[in-house]
């Protein structure tokens, strides 16, 4: 997953620690450098073994009403 939403992908993470998975965040401190301005998102990481539950619980958790 990437974003530049910082409470989209803190809520992301958060499900997936606690459906178990281990989940890393990457390109946090490219983001803060660049200013913020959005130009390098964040990406949010799972173990390959794990890309089809992480997909599931996101697209279960993160579909708007």
């Amino acid at each position: 997953m990437r974003t530049n939403d910082p409470v989209r992908l803190n809520w992301a993470e958060t499900l997936l620690r606690e459906a178990g998975l281990n989940p890393i965040v990457l390109d946090v401190h490219a983001s803060v450098m660049d200013g913020s301005v959005v130009a390098i998102p964040r990406r949010l990481m799972v173990a390959d073994e794990e890309e089809a539950t992480a997909r599931a619980i996101l697209k279960d958790g993160l579909e708007t009403p």
